[in-house]
Parts: C-alpha cells; structure tokens; sequence
C-alpha cells in the first residue's frame, strides 16, 4: 500500500501542473452549469470540490476527472422546476448516488463495452466541434449563454449557430484581444521549438496564458473606454469564507419528501443518465490513453455512487466523469489521478481564500484554452482516418458528430449508436449469408 502510495506522489511535478490546468477550465465550468441549471452558484463547486478529491481517490482512472456535467443540465433545471424545491432534488441526488453504487456491486459497467469505437470517436470529435462552436462567443466577450453550456437549445433562447451571428455585432474588443493573446501563447507552446526547451517543458502553456490574461486585464482595466473588460466578462466567484453565514451556502435534503413518486423518478433518470455518461466519457478517455490502460468501470460507478451520495447530502448537484476536463488532464501531461485529487484541494483552497483573485481571469482566456482542447478532439486527420474505414465506420462516426452538435451528448450517442448497431448487424447478416 505504501509503495502505491509512493508512487502516485512520485509524479507531483507532473501531476500538479496538470491538475492547475484542469483547476482552471473546471472552475468556471462549475459556476455555468449551476447558473444554467437553475441552482445556487455554489452547488456547482461541492460538486467540482467532491468529484475530484472523493472521486479522484476512489477512482481506479488515471485520467479521468469528475464534476458537474452539462449533459445533466436540462435534467436538473427540469427536476428543481417539477419538484418544487431544490431541497427535494437534492433527496433525489442522494437516492441516485445510492442507486449508483448498486449498479457498480451488481457489475453494470459491463454495459460501456457495448459501445463502437466509431461512436465513441464520434463522440469525442462532436465536443471538439461543440467547444470549438460554444466557445467562439466567449473568446470575443459575448457571454449571453453559461460558460460550460454544451446544449444546443441554450436557455436565452439562442442556439448554437445562432449566437455565432452576434459575434461582429457585439464583439468586445479588449476581451478579443485578451481571447486572441492567450491563444497565441496556447499555439506557440506546442510547437517543437518550444517543446525543447526544458524550462517550457515545466511551465504548461495553459497556466502562463491565463495569467497573462490577467496582467492584461488589469492593464485594461486602467486603459478604460472600449478595452475595459467588465466583471460581467470575468470569472465569477461568490466570497464564502469571509460571508459570517458561513453554512448559508450549504443546502440539505427535505427528507420528508422520500416517498414522493417524481423523486423516485429522477434519482432513477439521473442514476442512469449520470452512469452511462460516465461510462462512455471513461471508454472515450482510455481509448486517448498513450499508456493503454483500461479504468475498472464498475470500481467508478461506485466512485461516483459514493460522491453523487455525498454531493447530494450537502448541497452539490449530481456528478459524472467529464471528458472535456479529463481530455485536458490528458493534454496537461498529468500521469496518475493525483491530478484529479489536486484540481479538487485548489477549488476548496481558492473558494475559501482567495476568490478575489480568481475573478479577475477573463473568461476569454479559458475559452482559448477550451478551443485548443476542442480542436485536439476534433482534428481533420481524425475524420480522414474514418472516411478509409469505409461507410460502415464512417456514417456511424458522422451520424453521431451530427446528432449531437444539434441535440445533446445523450440524445446524439443513442442516434449515433443506433446506426453503428445497424451496420453490425447488416454486416453479420451479410457474413451469415455468404457462409451459408
């Protein structure tokens, strides 16, 4: 046990890095997905908090990373509304959690083997292409949708393609110039010159990008007139520590309420949603995996039972794995899930002490980072490589890219896996016949 131990610590100088890159993408995330949930902002980072310290060292994954997860948006914004109260949903958070760790003692992670490489590839090239398309807002400073939103009906009665159009109209020219920076200093450090260099190679990219964003944001921030990004623009995160009602931001479950049928009805979707989501985010992140390990899935549906329990007994909304913060733990060069354990300590350690500071990263910033992740997801050589397959792989591939740019990640990978069962079962009826 030890020597387990020794050697998961053994990659601090790895480890850590990755977990500040991570810390920074999933800090606003967890903010957006509350605000679009319909939930208190804090809720959002309990969930951010638990997924990467409990679930992180539960977790038999070295890459994957838990929190909040936009897929669950309309879910749980739908769940508070019906419900009622958001004490009520947190009881059904609570049930999911416990539905969840039967479904890993009952060996359920089985059910993520099922699942084509052609749709988990295409899964994993549509988020490139939906951050890509989500974030090309933020990166000029038009905030109208929740940073981490993934959905393509968003809650301003937008869509996707529609909040494009507004990017000239509305443009916001010191946010742009922050967005275009920080993605300058993003490419630069991947090309090999760089990579060269050893000292480069001990500073990830991301981390000197958002902190020149906020050098830069303070110095437009004096320049004033059209350069001066507003707090509107900015990273917003609610001072906890110094609040005297300390435990007003912490919400509990009305346990008066557990034989109410709609709460057994969404600790069930949620459960089942959450698990799937997780199993197939753990399948498409392992596949990414350079080492070639394979994460126990049913040691995460417990994983996630236990911190889906425990988010909901204190006030968190329900978590699953994230591919989107574990693609950029994978990006990072984290090399055990140490990383994860360290994104989940600097979100407690900086909602406690220093919030202040936090809110001064433009959001453009992150957005050039979640760009560069989307379009690493998403490269042209990725679809090439299936085109060659043939149509048999690649209608899968494109179907699922499809369904879910115009719908959400659950809806577009019940499409896409329709049509690669389709094309299994064709080409076995047609290997059948001939051997007839």
């Amino acid at each position: 046990m030890n020597k387990a131990k020794t050697s998961l610590l053994s990659h601090f100088p790895h480890d850590f890095p990755a977990g500040i890159v991570v810390f920074l993408v999933a800090l606003p995330v967890c903010l957006g997905i509350a605000l679009a949930s319909g939930a208190p902002l804090f809720s959002g980072i309990i969930t951010g908090i638990l997924g990467g310290i409990v679930v992180g060292l539960l977790s038999g994954s070295h890459l994957s990373v838990s929190g909040p997860a936009a897929g669950l948006t309309v879910i749980v914004f739908d769940a508070i509304t019906d419900l009622g109260s958001f004490e009520m949903f947190l009881l059904a958070v609570v049930l999911a959690g416990l539905m969840q760790i039967v479904f890993g003692a009952v060996k359920g992670g089985i059910l993520g083997l099922f699942f084509p490489t052609s749709v988990i590839r295409g899964m994993l090239a549509a988020i490139g292409l939906t951050l890509i398309l989500k974030q090309i807002p933020h990166f000029f400073g038009i905030d109208s949708d929740a940073f981490g939103d993934t959905q393509f009906f968003e809650r301003s009665g937008e869509n996707t393609f529609s909040n494009l159009s507004h990017v000239f109209d509305m443009f916001h020219a010191g946010a742009g110039l922050v967005g275009a920076v920080s993605l300058g200093i993003l490419i630069l450090w991947e090309r090999p010159f760089f990579k060269r260099i050893k000292l480069f190679k001990l500073i990830p990219g991301r981390l000197v990008a958002v902190l020149v964003a906020v050098g830069m944001n303070e110095v437009l921030f004096k320049a004033g007139t059209m350069w001066k990004i507003e707090p509107s623009h900015l990273v917003s995160l609610p001072s906890i520590l110094g609040n005297a009602n300390f435990m007003e931001n912490f919400a509990f479950p009305d346990w008066s309420a557990w034989m109410h049928p709609l709460v057994w009805k969404t600790a069930f979707v949620i459960a089942v949603i959450a698990s799937l989501e997780t199993l197939l985010s753990l399948e498409a992140i392992d596949k990414l995996d350079p080492h070639k390990r394979h994460s126990p899935k049913n040691r995460e549906l417990l994983a996630q039972g236990v911190g889906n329990t425990l988010a909901g007994l204190i006030g968190g909304l329900p978590m699953t794995a994230v591919i989107v913060r574990s693609t950029a733990n994978l990006e990072s060069g984290n090399k055990t899930k140490m990383s994860a354990f360290y994104h989940g300590i600097l979100l407690a350690l900086t909602v406690l002490f220093i919030p202040s500071l936090l809110n001064l990263i433009p959001l453009s910033a992150l957005a050039a980072v979640l760009l560069l992740v989307g379009y690493k997801l998403s490269k042209p050589s990725l679809y090439r490589h299936f085109a060659k397959l043939g149509w048999d792989q690649f209608f899968p591939f494109l179907i699922t890219i499809v369904a879910i740019l115009f719908t959400d990640l659950l809806t577009g990978i019940l499409i896409g896996l329709s049509i690669g069962v389709f094309f299994l079962l064709k080409a076995n009826y047609s290997y059948a016949y001939h051997m007839d």
